[in-house]
């Protein structure tokens, strides 16, 4: 084990001026992102591959990272997604029969930077008193002012499209726990269960593995999909994927969801949730610091009942902006009173904010797979509806 204070010195600079000083365990140079925190105690292979966090450096509150390792079964992806990693702690040897290799190997396979040393608990207070900020970590100087004017010039995820740097580039169809590549969007001929397209605007791989689960064939399609091409292949139901950024920068899928209301019956999770709101008339916000862990509690309004659960989002929907539209809010955060699920009163279409995938995080919520195959049953073989209420 080498000590921290004889590996390379590292730097974490925030826009607002504050310096955190720390040590490399991996990875040289630069990086730039937003800062944030997770408050999850294990599942960091999941939190590094989500597509979600693509923009941003992560800070986790847990103390003592990398004690499990990495290994190939929890990839929530292909690549790892967040631009930085930091920890207070890095344990590099691994305690796991499942792991192939240590969190140190799996971070410079990919290119990024991984720093320790770091006082996480006084960072995690300040962004929770300031909020998320931008920020840079450099292992390559000490020069806070040229760092600075970096920071200074990076725009941040307000208005920035991200979606488009984490999507799919043609469809796919996921099979067996697996991708595979397609010449074209086609079903499998003479397989059981509902056919599912999900629209890819950062799919993490446990929510195809939830729908493979619940009986369904699922066709991926690229975000920039319109709402024409999704339809072509005729399914019995439409998926809205999580997915990183500013929801409000991504139009083109805005429009797709919107031409989709009323055709299938739709499922959205996460930034799905938002722009389902969006393609209403809705808007959404940025939250201060937002919501990243396994450890938040939400209400669902129609039973009462509190789940605990996965959660990994910057912005949220505004439910003022929906009161004129034929919505029901159904699920509500306990931290904040945020909005956490809302479902159409006039066609088959709900969602939720927080993952009910888990991956990492409780199972509390995994039955709204179950409700989404309940409503593609309950429409199967329906005419197409009239326009919807509200759509513009």
């Amino acid at each position: 084990m080498i000590l921290p204070w004889n590996r390379p010195k590292a730097i974490l600079l925030l826009e607002d001026g504050t310096v955190f000083r720390g040590y490399t365990f991996c990875g040289q140079g630069r990086t730039l992102g937003e800062v944030v925190f997770n408050t999850s105690m294990t599942g960091y292979q999941e939190v590094l591959t989500d597509p979600s966090y693509k923009g941003q450096i992560v800070a986790m509150t847990y103390p003592l990272t990398g004690t499990y390792g990495i290994n190939p079964e929890d990839m929530e992806s292909a690549a790892i997604h967040v631009e930085a990693f930091i920890v207070k702690e890095y344990q590099d040897f691994a305690s796991n029969w499942r792991s192939d290799r240590s969190l140190a190997d799996f971070l410079n396979e990919h290119g990024k930077i991984g720093i320790e040393g770091i006082d996480t608990r006084a960072l995690t207070r300040h962004l929770r008193v300031r909020g998320a900020m931008r920020g840079i970590i450099a292992t390559d100087t000490e020069d806070i002012r040229e760092l600075m004017d970096q920071v200074q010039a990076y725009p941040g995820l307000n208005g920035i499209d991200l979606v488009k740097s984490v999507t799919c580039s043609k469809p796919y169809r996921w099979r067996e726990g697996k991708r595979h590549e397609i010449d074209s969007a086609e079903w499998v001929p003479g397989v059981a269960g509902y056919r599912v397209a999900a629209l890819d605007c950062g799919i993490k791989y446990n929510i195809l593995r939830k729908l493979e689960k619940a009986g369904c064939q699922v066709l991926v399609f690229p975000a920039h999909a319109s709402a024409s091409e999704i339809l072509s292949c005729d399914p019995d139901g439409i998926f809205l994927s999580n997915g990183p950024g500013d929801p409000a920068a991504v139009h083109y899928v805005i429009e797709t969801v919107r031409n989709l209301f009323g055709k299938k019956p739709i499922f959205g999770i996460c930034l799905g949730h938002q722009m389902m709101g969006l393609a209403l008339g809705g808007t959404t916000f940025k939250l201060k610091f937002g919501h990243r862990g396994a450890n938040q509690p939400v209400k669902d309004l129609t039973t009462g009942k509190i789940e605990i659960t996965s959660q990994n989002h910057g912005y949220s929907v505004d439910p003022d902006s929906l009161s004129h539209l034929p919505v029901r809010l159904t699920h509500i955060n306990l931290n904040d009173n945020t909005l956490e699920g809302m479902e159409h009163l006039e066609v088959p279409a709900f969602c939720v904010q927080y993952h009910p995938e888990a991956s990492p995080g409780p199972h509390d919520a995994s039955y709204l797979f179950n409700r989404f195959i309940q409503m593609i049953e309950k429409n199967a073989g329906r005419a197409e509806a009239a326009p919807v209420h509200g759509v513009k």
